[in-house]
């Protein structure tokens, strides 16, 4: 494990739309998420929800207003697979709990520790939204972050903030707090060594399966146990 153990960010709900997106998370744990803001580099926007202790919920879509790049340059690929036909397909039958993001935190420095070890974190891309302002790993193809042929959303991006405030410590209080992030992956030993060594180890259960990978979050909410996948 990394001496500076990674603590989790946030968890990400892929959608066709944001209306989708903020229906199936407002449907499953009662409340809507809102605010959010576009990110222009990677053509994607996103509405949040707070959750106990400095945790929130993205949701994330394709944002239909993204303005092209000026130099008429070829667009970078969205990020979280947003741009593959397979993700295309699966959002057909709705949105869905697609990946998790762990944050570095200083004094370790995200930028340093990829380009100590470029094989197993993706480059770190700048990105903004708002006031806020952040590096986050992301493969240059816009794929899930992997390992050894490993991964399709249940190993985590990873993110440092520059900015000295959270999203979270903006986002109304929801009284709704994340149980336990499980996922299930066929080389479950192979992504259980990957999140060791990155120091991530405590933040999912992983258990091996015969089918494909999968993620769910399991929550406290005011109504209830509820659960996302």
């Amino acid at each position: 494990m990394t001496a500076h153990p990674l603590q989790l960010d946030h968890l990400v709900i892929s959608a066709r739309t944001l209306d989708e997106g903020t229906q199936y998370v407002a449907d499953t744990l009662g409340i809507a998420p809102s605010g959010g803001g576009a990110h222009p580099l990677m053509r994607t926007h996103n509405r949040l929800l707070n959750l106990w202790g400095g945790v929130y919920l993205e949701v994330i879509a394709a944002d239909p207003q993204a303005a092209e790049p000026a130099d008429g340059a070829a667009p970078r690929a969205r990020l979280f697979a947003l741009d593959d036909p397979a993700t295309h397909a699966r959002l057909e039958k709705g949105p869905y709990l697609s990946h998790w993001v762990a944050r570095v935190d200083r004094p370790k420095r995200l930028s340093t520790w990829q380009a100590q070890y470029p094989q197993r974190i993706p480059p770190i891309v700048p990105m903004t939204r708002g006031d806020f302002t952040w590096g986050l790993s992301v493969p240059d193809d816009g794929a899930f972050p992997g390992w050894q042929g490993a991964g399709d959303g249940v190993l985590p991006s990873l993110i440092q903030w520059d900015t000295p405030r959270h999203p979270s410590a903006v986002l109304p209080e929801t009284g709704i707090a994340l149980k336990a992030l499980k996922a299930a992956h066929p080389q479950a030993d192979t992504v259980a060594a990957q999140l060791r060594w990155l120091g991530a180890a405590h933040l999912i259960e992983l258990r091996p399966t015969d089918g494909a990978p999968a993620l769910s979050a399991e929550f406290d909410t005011p109504d209830g146990p509820r659960t996302l996948a």
